[in-house]
């Protein structure tokens, strides 16, 4: 792939997240993008099962499961804070037969699904993260295509995003702190969706007062 971003942007005042989403896409088309189909990108969670967990009071590691439409015959399992393992896509009937050790929060599953662009050498996807029957957010994956090098492109990157987002404009993607000069892999773009994810779930979670 080439270099990818990944980010939120809020829903407009007073519009719908679909509203949002018609809005950012008129605004590709405008720019002259052509629609190129659609994509979907979901995440699992699961937490360590409490038998698996030695002590009290310590705490269960989470781990994601991931599948992105742009790699259909891979699944991603991504630890928190950890690595990621890019495993093919039998991998789902495993994480069944592991039930013992690994529980799946079905209550946690999000994902975002939208439609394709193609502008130039720009890919982007425009998404709706839904959990559950709701739509909670939305996300925008823009793809700079010739170039595998994050720091080699990341200021065209921005200027291009910068022509349809406007103040939304992400800032540099975390993951590209870490990589300096090396490639650009489809495990980045992974954890950009999952970093993005976790905010979104983070935003739904209201704290309840008076609780003891």
């Amino acid at each position: 792939p080439g270099v990818i971003s990944v980010s939120q942007v809020p829903v407009a005042e007073g519009k719908s997240v679909q509203q949002t989403v018609e809005m950012l896409t008129r605004k590709l088309e405008v720019l002259g993008a052509e629609k190129q189909g659609t994509f979907c990108v979901d995440c699992e969670t699961y937490h360590t099962a409490a038998s698996t967990i030695g002590g009290q009071g310590q705490t269960g590691k989470l781990m994601y499961v991931m599948h992105n439409s742009e790699y259909p015959l891979s699944c991603f399992a991504l630890f928190e804070n950890g690595p990621c393992l890019i495993a093919d896509a039998n991998f789902d009937v495993l994480m069944v037969k592991l039930k013992g050790f690994f529980q799946n929060a079905k209550a946690n599953k999000i994902e975002s699904r939208g439609t394709r662009y193609q502008y130039c050498d720009f890919l982007v996807k425009v998404g709706t993260v839904t959990m559950g029957p709701s739509a909670r957010g939305i996300s925008v994956e823009v793809e700079y295509c010739p170039c595998a090098i994050a720091n080699d492109c990341w200021n065209l990157l921005m200027e291009f995003m910068q022509s349809f987002m406007g103040s939304h404009t992400p800032g540099i993607p975390s993951v590209f702190g870490t990589k300096h000069d090396s490639i650009y892999s489809p495990a980045d773009t992974v954890v950009q969706y999952m970093e993005l994810f976790n905010k979104i779930r983070k935003q739904q979670q209201v704290p309840v007062v008076g609780i003891r």
